[in-house]
């Protein structure tokens, strides 16, 4: 199952009392104080992991509590820390203070460490408060507590190419094509109900990660179809490449619906690199062939490509324009 957002809270350990204790000595006053000093509570740390990729181990525990520290002894012995809690969480994911909105980490490589709550500090001891004119003191401090954070994990995949196109388009025939990725592919609409993330082998030991959105439709950005679920994935990528049914006899309104849902969505996406491919290719005549080819739009970097995932034909070409677009600068 593919979860991309849970809200939890996040708790470090409170830190451990002093103690109060008084060890019996000849010539030391009441046998001289001997409190040690609370251990401090765990800490709690977030920590990527490259294996993981979906926040479905994270959805049914919604408390995450660490160790405290242990209370301080006798002969001046000090308390034990608390153990650090340690949650995993894959690589994109990023941490929101759910209380002030505040983004407090953003995980990008594998073994990245946040340490989201501080454990709190152990109190002193008695033993810490004798003076010469206080020679038998008898507190101690307590020890702090933790700190305490209401959280959302919100995973946005990180990919090279994220492909755009509306339900039915062709993405995850082609995902499957060029990667080992085996998304539902089915000839009806919202086949792909999830984000797919297939790793491309490309030529001389290369490779580069597509990743499949599902199907975005008018008035995506607003929350209709699958709507905001999905589009925060394709923030990450480095560009973006449309597909577009060949067949369709409204391309034109299909790729300016396209970009008006990204835009309205996040500015970012103006500035990403792009390019247009126009799939299924094999089901056309070829006066319509022409027409696409000859088609033009300044919004993408280059001329539009023509592909067929089921026949194989010009995706290898396609292949190398999302190389070399991955590649580019934005001022090329």
């Amino acid at each position: 199952m593919f979860i991309d957002y849970v809200e939890i809270k996040v708790s470090s350990g409170k830190g451990g009392d002093g103690a109060i204790q008084f060890r019996r000595e000849k010539y030391v006053p009441k046998g001289g104080p001997s409190g040690g000093n609370g251990g401090d509570g765990g800490n709690v740390w977030l920590i990527a992991n490259e294996n993981l990729n979906t926040l479905l181990d994270n959805k049914y525990q919604h408390m995450y509590l660490a160790q405290a520290g242990a209370a301080g002894g006798a002969s001046l012995r000090d308390g034990k820390k608390g153990e650090d809690l340690e949650i995993f969480v894959p690589v994109g994911t990023l941490i929101k203070n759910l209380d002030t909105g505040e983004i407090m980490y953003d995980f990008t490589a594998h073994g990245e460490k946040y340490c989201i709550a501080k454990g709190g500090r152990g109190g002193k001891g008695n033993s810490n408060f004798a003076t010469p004119s206080q020679q038998v003191p008898r507190w101690a401090e307590d020890g702090k507590p933790g700190q305490e954070f209401n959280i959302a994990l919100e995973l946005k995949l990180i990919a090279d190419i994220g492909l755009v196109g509306f339900p039915n388009a062709g993405k995850s025939t082609l995902i499957s094509v060029v990667s080992a990725a085996k998304p539902k592919i089915a000839d009806y609409p919202f086949t792909t109900l999830e984000p797919n993330l297939g790793i491309v082998r490309y030529k001389e030991y290369r490779s580069f990660t597509v990743a499949d959105i599902p199907g975005i439709i008018e008035g995506a950005s607003e929350g209709k179809g699958l709507g905001l679920q999905f589009l925060r994935h394709i923030e990450r990528t480095k560009a973006l490449c449309f597909l577009i049914d060949a067949s369709s006899e409204t391309y034109q309104d299909d790729i300016d619906v396209l970009m008006n849902e990204l835009d309205t969505f996040s500015k970012e996406f103006i500035g990403k690199k792009k390019i247009l491919a126009f799939s299924k290719s094999d089901i056309i005549d070829e006066e319509k062939r022409d027409e696409l080819l000859a088609y033009r739009d300044e919004r993408f970097t280059a001329a539009p490509m023509l592909f067929s995932a089921v026949t194989s034909d010009k995706v290898r070409e396609l292949l190398d324009e999302m190389w070399r677009l991955i590649h580019m600068k934005v001022d090329d």
